[in-house]
């Protein structure tokens, strides 16, 4: 009997406010596997988690999570959404916010007892928060905040992490801190974890697989077999050229040389927020 897919995906069209996001797509995702999804604006990355998470429905086909339908506030997903809510003003200390989330997923609980103190001490180790603990979040670094948020996404002991642009706003070196954390929380875990991001390049090295979309349509696979001219222009809808020089995978789009998504995301840069 072969291995239930932690995400299966059979024919899926999802619709936002009328318009068509993806149009008939689908794809396995396999348990423990580490997937980076890239695609441009209004590709579909967020609205395609949304969906896995039960918020938005398809307009047609399916998705099962762990085998099962998809329903709505399942505790096997945890969730980073792109626009996070974690007031820099706050004067709660980051244990104190952890609580304060642990209680909100456990609605009806009495009291935080034993079982949640251990709960979040093992969530501070595995996100490396240990020293920010007893810190309040109106002190933490855009780096430190996000280990908090990252900590938060994985209350429940998910066994399947969705992760909306954790990268935004963060510099060079705190973005590899942040892929490196990531991807040994999903080992020591044995998490199925979707990163979505701007560019491919800082995720190169940690992937086991890309999934990419554009125009509707979305191509899953190994970096080498889905960033080939081929698959983005047909994703892009316009030639597309790939060059890779030392490790780095860059464009060329109509002569002009893109960083892989340096031009097509630019708005991204400037806003900050999701337009899916």
């Amino acid at each position: 009997m072969s291995e239930i897919s932690a995400i299966s995906i059979k024919n899926l069209s999802l619709n936002l406010g009328g318009a068509p996001i993806l149009d008939n797509i689908s794809l396995e995702i396999a348990s423990g596997e580490f997937i980076g999804v890239l695609g441009t604006n209004g590709a579909g990355k967020t609205t395609l988690f949304r969906a896995i998470l039960g918020l938005i429905p398809p307009a047609s086909g399916e998705i099962r999570v762990l085998g099962a339908p998809v329903t709505r506030g399942n505790a096997d997903i945890g969730y980073l959404p792109q626009a996070r809510n974690l007031n820099p003003q706050l004067r709660l200390s980051a244990r104190e916010f952890l609580k304060s989330a642990w209680r909100g997923q456990h609605w009806g609980l009495p009291l935080y007892g034993r079982e949640a103190e251990a709960a979040i001490e093992r969530i501070l180790g595995l996100s490396q928060a240990q020293e920010l603990a007893n810190r309040p979040i109106s002190e933490l670094s855009g780096g430190e905040r996000q280990r908090l948020l990252i900590a938060q996404s994985l209350l429940g002991n998910p066994k399947i992490l969705l992760l909306d642009e954790p990268l935004i706003s963060l510099d060079p070196a705190r973005q590899q801190a942040t892929i490196h954390l990531v991807r040994q929380i999903g080992l020591e875990m044995k998490l199925t974890i979707l990163f979505s991001a701007h560019e491919l390049n800082p995720l190169l090295g940690s992937l086991d697989r890309v999934l990419y979309l554009g125009r509707g349509q979305a191509a899953l696979g190994a970096v080498a077999e889905v960033i080939t001219a081929p698959v983005l222009s047909k994703l892009y809808g316009t030639d597309i050229e790939v060059i890779t020089v030392n490790n780095r995978i860059f464009v060329m789009a109509s002569g002009a040389e893109l960083g892989l998504e340096a031009h097509l995301h630019e708005h991204d840069h400037d806003h900050g927020h999701h337009h899916d």
